[in-house]
């Protein structure tokens, strides 16, 4: 039997994570992943990893939640398996710290993690400018580790990665019998969405392993992540900011906003400075169309706009993108236009 060709572009959390998911549920296709850049060199590289979403508006609370459930449940399973250090999965408990009171205070979520409840009094006079608070367990996910568990993942499935610039899906047609496009921000032009835009973000990574938990504070641009090998602070969020070089007044305002939460950070050493372009979108895209190819319909499946949460949803959103690649190889295709 002839196998199913299945490129898919992208090799970002979300493109490796929908390639995985694809090859081990469809062994009759063959994955390709083609993308520019891999793993050190992705977007995904630069985030710290946490997994706490954002609501995303114009989306059902109820598909939010099965994205970020199955990512959760995906990623604790590796926690509890001895591939975790290898994977760079692990428990995090820490807090999330508001100027005001929200008027939810109880996100979607807040069951899908381990041991949500609201701050106490005592707590939150750590942070005296702070007015309410949430504490949580949940999982970070080292993208530097976990990229390339992936690839190997991959390869154990029988996909493939080739280095290669996308621009021309029309030409892609003809060697696959599948498309899936988790370019992110690349499918601003890839396929003409100018409703991608890029939100640049910086971070410091930092010498202090005295740091056990974590803090955020919430529309602050202030985070701290303790992770395996160095603490992550952040950050910023340049809405159509395309820069990619270090901003000297961005790392410094980023130490001083995280000084003032953990003041013994003001000693720390810097190891790094990494900036990356999150692909932001009013509403993450995760849907099939028919791309017509002379006289064939091939699915094209799309699954971007992750924003700051491409870690946080990546397995639950690539498991539906997993869905609508399966249905479209059951489903008769629409009837090609002439």
């Amino acid at each position: 039997m002839k196998k199913v060709q299945v490129v898919v572009i992208g090799a970002g959390v979300v493109g490796m994570s929908t390639a995985v998911c694809i090859a081990e549920a469809l062994p009759f296709c063959t994955v390709t992943v083609l993308a520019e850049k891999f793993s050190p060199d992705t977007t995904s590289d630069v985030a710290a990893g946490i997994l706490l979403p954002k609501e995303i508006q114009g989306v059902p609370l109820e598909r939010q939640q099965r994205w970020f459930k199955g990512t959760f449940d995906h990623l604790l399973a590796i926690t509890e398996s001895p591939q975790t250090s290898e994977a760079g999965v692990f428990m995090s408990s820490g807090y999330q710290i508001f100027k005001e009171v929200p008027s939810i205070t109880k996100p979607y979520w807040a069951d899908i993690v381990f041991g949500f409840r609201i701050m106490t009094d005592r707590e939150m006079k750590r942070f005296p400018n702070y007015k309410f608070g949430q504490a949580i367990t949940t999982l970070k996910c080292e993208s530097l580790r976990y990229l390339p568990w992936l690839e190997k993942r991959l390869t154990k499935a029988g996909g493939q990665m080739k280095r290669e610039k996308v621009t021309d899906l029309q030409q892609l047609a003809h060697s696959y019998d599948v498309i899936v496009n988790c370019s992110g921000l690349g499918s601003r032009s890839l396929v003409g969405d100018e409703q991608v835009y890029p939100v640049r973000g910086q971070i410091l990574k930092v010498h202090a392993p005295w740091l056990k938990h974590f803090i955020r504070v919430i529309d602050g641009n202030a985070y701290i992540y303790p992770g395996i090998d160095y603490v992550t602070l952040g950050g910023t969020q340049q809405v159509n900011d395309w820069r990619l070089e270090v901003d000297k007044d961005d790392s410094k305002g980023i130490m001083e906003r995280c000084s003032k939460l953990v003041p013994a950070l003001r000693t720390a050493q810097v190891l790094g400075e990494k900036v990356g372009l999150r692909p932001g979108r009013s509403n993450l895209r995760l849907e099939r169309e028919w791309l017509q190819v002379q006289e064939r319909q091939v699915p094209l499946v799309h699954n971007y706009g992750h924003g700051s949460w491409g870690i946080s949803l990546s397995w639950g959103s690539a498991l539906e993108a997993l869905d609508l690649v399966r249905r479209s190889l059951h489903e008769k295709p629409p009837r090609a236009r002439l």
